[in-house]
């Protein structure tokens, strides 16, 4: 099949090589000249894991093709997706459906016979009859079907995650639009994921309802944590406890600084946006939202209180950056907060991150970064494990003692037991288990 895939962001980017590594022929469409020209240089402007070379594969293949112009591949193409951005609106919250109707009005006017357009772009409920009202009333002659698909990608794992999928929603009615939407997904037929058919409203709320749910239960994980270190108890052994009940599940129950990225902080914030247009408020996501923001400051405060409440003059080392390992993303990352406390306080931050430092640069404040754990090691007067990459779960102590100015580490994920740490002399303070102060 013919796709053409428009927003070459995170989404639209993994989602058009996927289709591609499928044998369909896709086109991705960005306005952003800089990047098309990046892109078919064979730069890949994100960190996912295996992009790359599948984008390398498809290009060589010919399937694979970047543009700044939509006009001539809309024209001859089957499926049209939709994968631009839907940022929290300033002001209120709302999802910013600006670039979403943007590219419809454009992709409309472009479209030649029958074609299918799908918002794989998280948009909240009642965007896709928006979308066809925009069709029906000012391109009339147009023969579009209008779909949602929301996408269920980890970052990270966004290639494993698109091939091997728990499942994939689709919200649509129309009879050739379904027939349509399963030969673009046909190539998984092997792998046994379930198409999932149901109308586009409520396509469009599963999107939003699945990333609440998990971003409840990682603030409620987070919570315990919190009472587990008053009482004397261990989060993380709480955790297993309670994850082995098939009802409940071990995913999401890892306690740390609260949760970050490109879904989880807008897509809760634009679902309490939409529930109270509706008058039916979601209080508890109200709640998680609130909690997730006051735990993240509540982190850099739990930082000052391991370097005896004062870090006014004192190096900290921070040790990762962005919002989860193998991604370079930092959109709402804890650390971004971390660090303003810490330098609200008065301390001197160093940082590394094995992706994330050219974005961190952007939107953090004066932090001096290093090409290693043990280069901002140097000197420091506390070590803080911010973000859980492979390479922080064996450092050398020995080594790392040798380089600080005062043995104290912060481990804000849990990597480390006690014991693992304490016999090499350092301080520990962990998130929801026993520390201990020398």
């Amino acid at each position: 099949m013919r796709i053409v895939m428009i927003g070459s962001g995170y989404v639209g980017l993994v989602s058009g090589a996927c289709f591609a590594d499928f044998g369909h022929h896709v086109t991705c469409v960005d306005k952003s000249e800089a990047k098309i020209v990046a892109l078919e240089a064979g730069e890949v402007p994100i960190f996912e894991p295996g992009l790359d070379a599948i984008i390398q594969q498809n290009r060589s293949a010919g399937r694979l093709d970047f543009s700044t112009n939509l006009d001539p591949s809309v024209g001859d193409a089957d499926v049209v997706f939709i994968a631009v951005g839907t940022p929290s609106r300033r002001g209120d919250g709302h999802a910013d459906l600006s670039y979403v109707y943007a590219a419809a009005r454009e992709i409309a006017a472009a479209v030649q016979g029958f074609t299918v357009v799908v918002t794989k772009s998280t948009v909240p409920v009642g965007t896709g009859d928006e979308i066809e009202r925009i069709f029906r009333e000012e391109f009339p002659d147009k023969d579009i079907a209008v779909v949602s698909n929301p996408e269920f990608l980890r970052e990270g794992a966004a290639i494993t995650d698109f091939k091997r999928p728990d499942r994939i929603v689709i919200g649509t009615e129309d009879g050739r639009a379904i027939e349509v939407m399963r030969e673009v997904y046909r190539p998984l037929y092997l792998n046994e994921a379930p198409l999932y058919f149901c109308e586009r409203r409520t396509s469009e709320l599963i999107k939003y309802a699945a990333n609440a749910f998990l971003a409840m239960k990682i603030t409620f994980i987070n919570e315990i944590a919190d009472l587990s270190e008053k009482i004397g108890a261990d989060v993380q052994k709480v955790a297993k406890g309670i994850g082995m009940d098939k009802r409940i599940g071990d995913k999401f129950l890892h306690a740390g600084p609260g949760y970050g990225g490109s879904c989880f902080p807008k897509d809760t914030l634009a679902l309490v946006k939409t529930a109270q247009d509706f008058d039916s408020p979601v209080r508890l996501i109200e709640t998680t939202v609130a909690i997730n923001d006051n735990r993240k400051r509540a982190m850099g405060r739990k930082v000052i209180a391991a370097c005896d409440g004062d870090v006014r003059g004192k190096k900290i080392a921070l040790l990762g950056l962005t919002f989860k390992p193998n991604t370079d993303d930092m959109r709402d990352a804890p650390s971004i907060t971390i660090v303003q406390a810490l330098l609200d306080g008065g301390a001197s931050v160093h940082a590394y991150d094995p992706e994330g430092m050219d974005a961190a640069k952007a939107v953090l404040g004066a932090v001096t970064y290093g090409k290693d754990p043990y280069e901002i090691a140097a000197n420091a007067d506390a070590v803080v494990i911010v973000t859980e990459w492979e390479e922080f779960r064996a450092l050398d102590f020995t080594r790392l003692k040798s380089l600080m100015k005062a043995p104290v580490m912060v481990d804000l994920r849990n990597i480390y037991s006690l014991s693992d740490v304490v016999k090499y002399g350092f301080e520990y303070f962990a998130v929801g288990r026993k520390s201990q102060k020398q």
